[in-house]
């Protein structure tokens, strides 16, 4: 039987270029395709693949918190980590998520269908420019937590929302919420991150990832 593949990429001509790359290789067979990070936990969830190929920068749901929901779900996930950057940061906190591999976008074919045979067979695959920082690797202690692990899966929904500009009302609604509650998630999520306002924290979502340009 085939690897069964899930690619996941926001970006249309991406994400087509991935599935033809992969469909044509002997042994592999693209299942199914999405381009956010709900569509991604949702097509996980559903087709149950071997291997999933998840961009880290996605509307919706970014690729860290993607892999997380689907390695809840499932454990046994091969998750593939894709993204522009290479930072000992971001392959960390892809790592630490759970991904086990991590590959660069500007990478060729054939290291791509390498890692996804790797992963497939419990190893870990690293592009070669992707190092990981200290805080990935295994140790006798628990690494410290990044701001973004200390936050709840609750301020997570709500942090997402601000950042799309949606109001304390609109999120309240939305989440079966009252306002007081949206608005004491806002302030914590607000003091964990360090930063103090909405703009600010639009930033922090740049520069981490967490939202597509």
């Amino acid at each position: 039987m085939p690897l069964r593949i899930v690619v996941a990429d926001d970006h249309g001509i991406v994400r087509e270029g991935l599935i033809a790359l992969l469909d044509r290789q002997e042994g592999l067979k693209v299942v199914g395709s999405a381009a956010t990070g709900r569509g991604a936990v949702e097509a996980a969830e559903r087709l149950q693949p071997d291997v999933i190929i998840m961009d880290l920068v996605m509307p919706d749901l970014n690729g860290i918190e993607a892999t997380q929901r689907i390695l809840s779900m499932n454990p046994a996930a091969a998750i593939i980590a894709l993204s522009a950057s290479h930072t000992s940061e971001h392959v960390s906190r892809a790592l630490r998520a759970g991904a086990r591999g991590y590959v660069i976008k500007d990478a060729k074919g054939a290291e791509l269908v390498d890692a996804v045979k790797t992963v497939s067979m419990g190893r870990r695959y690293l592009s070669q420019r992707a190092s990981p920082g200290p805080g990935a690797e295994p140790s006798g202690r628990r690494p410290a937590k990044t701001p973004m692990e200390r936050l709840s899966v609750r301020e997570r929904e709500v942090m997402t929302r601000i950042i799309e500009g949606r109001t304390s009302l609109d999120i309240a609604t939305e989440l079966s919420l009252s306002r007081k509650t949206v608005d004491t998630y806002r302030s914590r999520l607000m003091v964990k991150l360090g930063v103090p306002n909405r703009t600010a924290l639009i930033r922090f979502a740049i520069a981490n990832d967490l939202i597509a340009l």
